[in-house]
């Protein structure tokens, strides 16, 4: 409890683009795993709460933390883990994410550490249910590996209706087909997959993946250097922030301090997307900024940043 207060009282906020996270570690039977302080709300004792019958076994219940019912999520009966052996010191831990609160069931809470996404690395594919498994990566901090997890999927999971939801491209309605080179940057299988999907869908028939920030810088480069004009090769960037070896956050301001790249529009599709982190983004130059999972928004923000006139200087 006490490391989340003294976070909120010094109100630490990282300098934007460094490519450092603020991770809580917290337990569940012995185990070390992590959390992005940027999802976090508030973190509480346990109390008692609703259940909800017929629901996903990993939902215990519901409880009313302020003015909001908030659904609570048992991520030891999730992960498969055994039960809490002192279940009245365990600890919620409230978030947003996607515009949605969501609360989670540990069992005790360490403290906050600030750690670089290069020191992040993707688990095993063997390890936490293969490519797409509950894990955004492992991160390396003192002689310690936390298993930082991914809130999203868990709850997509559990509630798929908050995922990417491709029928919603169906009231944009008959679209031309486009030659345009869409970069799209997510670490995510499950998510890339479904925002190509949805682009080619919406007509943007050309895309290039890449599995995290480094990637597409290193990808970048390649077409910097190759002499042509850069937005022939890539007319718009699509990236995740949260992602190893480097964030979306530093790949943008790489982008936009450099001559020849800064000229492509940089839109950052994330669940953080808050009031901070918008002013972080903005900050280091991104042209547009978007929650998910709307995906019929974010194609109309492309139709608007590819067109020849428009202004891909107008920052979000």
């Amino acid at each position: 409890m006490s490391a989340m207060e003294n976070y909120k009282q010094t109100e630490i906020l990282l300098e934007s683009g460094t490519n450092e996270l603020e991770i809580m570690e917290f337990t569940i039977d012995g185990e070390l795993f992590g959390i992005n302080v940027a999802k976090i709300i508030e973190i509480m004792r346990a109390e008692k709460i609703k259940p909800m019958q017929r629901s996903h076994p990993a939902v215990e219940g519901v409880f009313k933390p302020r003015e909001d019912v908030t659904t609570l999520i048992d991520l030891a009966k999730y992960l498969g883990l055994p039960p809490s052996k002192d279940p009245g010191h365990d600890i919620f831990i409230i978030t947003n994410f996607n515009n949605k609160d969501f609360a989670f069931h540990v069992h005790s809470v360490v403290g906050i550490d600030r750690i670089s996404w290069n020191n992040m690395k993707k688990p095993d594919k063997l390890i936490y249910g293969g490519d797409e498994g509950v894990a955004t990566g492992i991160a390396e901090f003192e002689n310690r590996l936390i298993t930082v997890l991914d809130f999203e999927k868990i709850v997509a999971e559990i509630n798929p209706e908050v995922g990417i939801q491709v029928s919603e491209l169906d009231k944009l309605g008959e679209r031309p087909r486009s030659d345009k080179t869409i970069l799209v940057v997510e670490d995510s299988m499950l998510l890339s997959k479904l925002i190509i999907e949805s682009l080619h869908k919406s007509g943007y028939n050309n895309t290039v993946k890449t599995d995290n920030g480094q990637e597409a810088w290193d990808y970048l480069n390649e077409v910097s250097n190759s002499g042509e004009d850069v937005k022939q090769h890539v007319a718009c960037i699509i990236s995740d922030i949260e992602m190893p070896l480097m964030d979306g956050h530093r790949l943008t301001k790489l982008i936009k301090d450099d001559p020849k790249l800064r000229a492509i529009p940089v839109i950052l599709f994330s669940s953080l997307i808050n009031d901070a982190m918008r002013a972080k983004g903005r900050e280091l130059g991104a042209n547009e900024q978007i929650s998910k999972p709307e995906i019929a928004k974010l194609v109309e923000i492309i139709d608007r940043l590819t067109k020849e006139d428009s202004n891909v200087y107008n920052l979000a």
